[in-house]
């Protein structure tokens, strides 16, 4: 039953037929314009830039190094990716990018924080090549619609 009712009466209610109490803050959020998909974006790397899922350069005279993650994109696209890369490597264990983050950490267990954000970033491109060109990313099992 829950599933023929559309996405907004779902949120509103909670399985017994009652309005939920987080039901108005949910409205608004499913209201709200999807940011990612209303962006003329012009490649991978502008996506990345906007998500906030590239590095920070610190370059001082011949020294080059990464401070980390720039955290100068849209926060709400980049907490999403990276939990979903977490999802994603639960759900998706046999896709491709699955087995790159697990060869990566594999030899060290320590980096498995600092590669997520690099799996954020891989699974965003890949989910933004499937919205834009149709391009499945390889291994990664979709249902069928309904």
């Amino acid at each position: 039953m829950a599933r023929a009712l559309p996405r907004l009466r779902r949120v509103e209610h909670d399985g017994r037929g009652e309005a939920g109490r987080g039901a108005r803050g949910a409205r608004r959020a499913l209201a709200r314009p999807q940011p990612v998909r209303e962006r003329r974006l012009r490649d991978r790397r502008a996506l990345a830039r906007y998500a906030g899922l590239t590095g920070s350069p610190d370059e001082s005279g011949a020294k080059r190094r990464e401070r980390g993650l720039a955290r100068s994109g849209n926060a709400r696209v980049r907490l999403g990716m990276i939990q979903l890369a977490w999802r994603f490597l639960w759900f998706q264990k046999d896709s491709a990018l699955g087995r790159w983050y697990r060869e990566r950490t594999a030899a060290a267990p320590g980096a498995r924080k600092t590669l997520i954000v690099a799996l954020a970033r891989k699974l965003l491109i890949a989910l933004w090549r499937l919205v834009r060109e149709g391009v499945v990313p390889e291994g990664l099992r979709l249902r069928p619609a309904i």
